[in-house]
């Protein structure tokens, strides 16, 4: 077994050593992660030669991120009552002494030293291109794995985001391909919807406050009009300044689904 794993390490330090182009370290860095996974034997070693060949190599700086992020990364099961904990189902339920109900939920723990090193590595690679929004996506996203039923640091650089597009109008791209408005937009909605399903305190607030924020900027678009009369209908219980949304919702749009439904909902229950 040692001799075999020996042979392994042998190929792989010889395979990085031969690349002499980003390019190939890449090809490497691909061939050894889909041989024996993300964080398997030999894709540390790829990863090292490259950063010394190439430093500023972005892709090997985001290849560097993902390794650490899941490096560092487990899960544990904790009890909750609720049905849903984080967006997510049970993945055990069972009964306790009393017959009570008891779920079971697998959440995400990281490393401290390891998540550390997972951005030092990003932050790098968003200093070397910072019109690449793919990189700041995977901050955004890291954070929000990292920080569970709390996303402060999350929200903040989805904020900061959000204020450099609409100040600086920088030309994004997607690893190379174009990335405009509309996909800006719809990328927001989708993390509005990542801090909505944690019904969490501070991810409804979370949710509240990039969706007032974009209301600013995109008056005319219903989808962030309808997260604040939810806001307000779910997490508020304020049913008046919620209908206050849903209406201005259905005035730009009077096809507008769920502003629709929700108004139906307020006036039904107000009837009773």
């Amino acid at each position: 077994m040692r001799k075999v794993l020996a042979s392994i390490l042998l190929l792989v330090a010889t395979t990085a050593a031969a690349q002499t182009t980003p390019e190939g370290f890449r090809a490497a860095y691909e061939r050894q992660k889909a041989a024996v996974g993300i964080t398997g034997l030999g894709v540390k070693s790829i990863l090292e030669s490259w950063n010394d060949a190439f430093p500023n190599d972005t892709l090997m700086l985001e290849a560097v991120f993902t390794y650490n992020l899941a490096k560092g990364r487990s899960t544990v099961a904790v009890t909750r009552p609720e049905k849903k904990y984080l967006g997510r189902d049970p993945l055990l339920t069972l009964k306790d002494s009393t017959g009570r109900r008891v779920n079971y939920f697998e959440i995400p723990v990281y490393d401290e030293e390891y998540f550390a090193s997972a951005q030092k590595a990003l932050d790098k690679a968003i200093t070397l291109a910072p019109n690449n929004i793919g990189y700041l996506f995977d901050e955004i996203t890291s954070l929000l794995d990292y920080e569970g039923e709390s996303p402060d640091m999350a929200a903040t650089a989805l904020l900061n985001l959000i204020d450099r597009n609409y100040s600086d109008h920088p030309r994004w791209n997607l690893y190379g391909e174009p990335f405009t408005q509309q996909d800006f937009t719809d990328a927001v909605k989708e993390y509005c919807y990542s801090f909505w399903k944690l019904a969490s305190p501070v991810g409804y607030e979370s949710f509240y406050n990039v969706s007032q924020r974009m209301m600013r900027e995109e008056p005319k678009d219903t989808g962030f009009i309808d997260n604040v009369g939810a806001y307000w209908q779910v997490v508020k219980k304020d049913k008046r300044m919620a209908a206050k949304f849903y209406k201005k919702a259905l005035k730009l749009d009077p096809n507008d689904y769920a502003a629709s439904q929700n108004m139906k909902f307020i006036t039904n229950n107000n009837k009773k």
